[in-house]
């Protein structure tokens, strides 16, 4: 068995990978354990180091790492560079502030002393999506090795140039074999790993069905995880709203990584007095835009991530149009070589259809249409998902009344769900728990040791 890059932009394999054997595995947990048992030593000053060596390696190479995620995923090459510097940013941040989020927590108490200290656990296992392949690493990686537990990542199959990519950045940067390990297997191996005593956590970016899985052979052994699993989130505009303001948003927010993000604004709820006006914006905004290779700067419609993903989106609006729901746009694959799917907007969506449901992971917006916030509210919550949302209006107090009542995991007010290395990132419901970045997502996989002095 190989993993394999194939360009999506034209469905052709480009390089093989053979995955590992049972006993080349072994090694590698070995080898991974041996230096958790020494790094977890290392002054949290020496792991910064490794941190910062590791972003201001990312920086230099930001030109051809991009390439490499635009080769095996098909973002968009400028979108790509944005990947990278978010990356980097996060190594730098962690790197800046680990220090300070691992400081001695002191406790109240009557008579002598009492404080937590933040302690790793061991040797941590994440798995990780293609759709951001080095954010998406960056997020527990950064966090997990400034406490001074250790990485092992299983990556998507479709990126796996990036995946050695990271690797051989921390060996660049310094790393000691182990710190951070690569693993080229199957996604049939991780209940396995999930066994073995050496392997203390474990986190997934993924799939609801991944998820469950993981997190049934996390909690069969007694482990903590992480989870987050997508989303289908609201993007609420209010009748006092910037318009012109809340459609441009819409955009970036839908069609960014050509819809392909967990956080993107997938559901349009938008109050019937602006609906017509904020529909016909947006369908605007929608139309038009250039297809052609990810890797030319001036493409702006590139394709899906695979071939795969391309014909589930178009079944997915295909089922939704069939059962009585209107493409006001798009609807259908791109009559074209590769991955590629039209941008689309969908409207008289009701419950029972697809698209109501499920999570659409390309460039299609669900546009409803409610008669006031409290409807709006209603329909946002009405989702087994709950990363993140949006609220717009002019009037923040009114918007911040709404986003309290919305049921995710992150709500942003007058601007799409975003992501940055100071906000904790995380859901709720069947989109997962756990929290990855900002001072929160350093605690996730640690000992939080109580150390009581008595005062007698």
């Amino acid at each position: 068995m190989a993993i394999a890059t194939i360009n999506p932009f034209n469905n052709k394999e480009v390089k093989k990978f053979d995955v590992l054997s049972e006993s080349t595995i072994d090694e590698k947990v070995s080898s991974a354990d041996k230096a958790y048992n020494v790094w977890r030593d290392k002054p949290v000053e020496e792991r910064a180091k490794l941190l910062a060596k590791v972003a201001q390696l990312l920086q230099e190479k930001k030109k051809e790492l991009a390439k490499l995620i635009t080769l095996e995923m098909g973002k968009l090459i400028g979108e790509s560079e944005d990947e990278i510097d978010i990356s980097s940013a996060i190594f730098k941040y962690y790197s800046d502030n680990a220090e300070k989020f691992l400081e001695d927590k002191p406790f109240e108490v009557k008579e002598g002393k009492a404080y937590v200290r933040y302690s790793p656990i061991g040797v941590i296992l994440g798995v990780e999506p293609w759709n951001y392949p080095f954010y998406q690493v960056a997020r527990i990686a950064a966090p997990n090795i400034a406490v001074g537990n250790v990485i092992m990542i299983k990556h998507a199959s479709n990126v796996p140039q990036c995946a050695q990519a990271i690797e051989d950045i921390f060996k660049e940067a310094g790393a000691e074999e182990g710190i951070y390990t690569n693993l080229f297997v199957a996604g049939d191996k991780i209940g396995k790993l999930a066994e073995d005593e050496r392997i203390k956590g474990l986190s997934l970016t993924g799939s609801e069905k991944a998820g469950a899985s993981l997190a049934e052979a996390a909690g069969k052994n007694l482990k903590k995880s992480v989870l987050e699993l997508g989303g289908s989130d609201p993007f609420i505009v209010l009748d006092d709203a910037d318009l012109d303001n809340a459609v441009a948003q819409a955009f970036d927010g839908r069609m960014k990584n050509m819809g392909q993000s967990c956080t993107a604004a997938k559901r349009m709820i938008v109050l019937e007095s602006v609906a017509d006006e904020f529909l016909e914006k947006l369908t605007k905004k929608m139309s038009g835009l250039k297809v052609g290779n990810p890797a030319d700067e001036s493409t702006e419609i590139g394709p899906l991530s695979s071939e795969d993903a391309a014909k589930q989106l178009a079944e997915q609006v295909e089922d939704t149009v069939r059962a009585g729901a209107k493409a006001v746009i798009g609807g259908k694959r791109l009559d074209r070589e590769g991955a590629f799917m039209e941008p689309t907007i969908l409207t008289d969506i009701k419950p029972g259809m697809r698209a109501y449901r499920e999570e659409l992971f390309g460039p299609v917006a669900s546009f409803y249409r409610v008669k006031d916030e409290n409807e709006a509210i209603k329909l946002a919550n009405d989702s087994t998902f709950g990363l993140g949302g949006a609220v717009f209006s002019k009037d923040i107090a009114r918007a911040e009344k709404v986003a309290l009542q919305i049921e995710t995991g992150m709500v942003f007010i007058n601007e799409p769900t975003n992501s940055s290395p100071e906000l904790p990132f995380g859901g709720t419901k069947r989109s997962g728990y756990g929290r990855e970045l900002s001072s929160l997502g350093i605690e996730e996989f640690v000992n939080k040791k109580l150390i009581r002095i008595s005062g007698k």
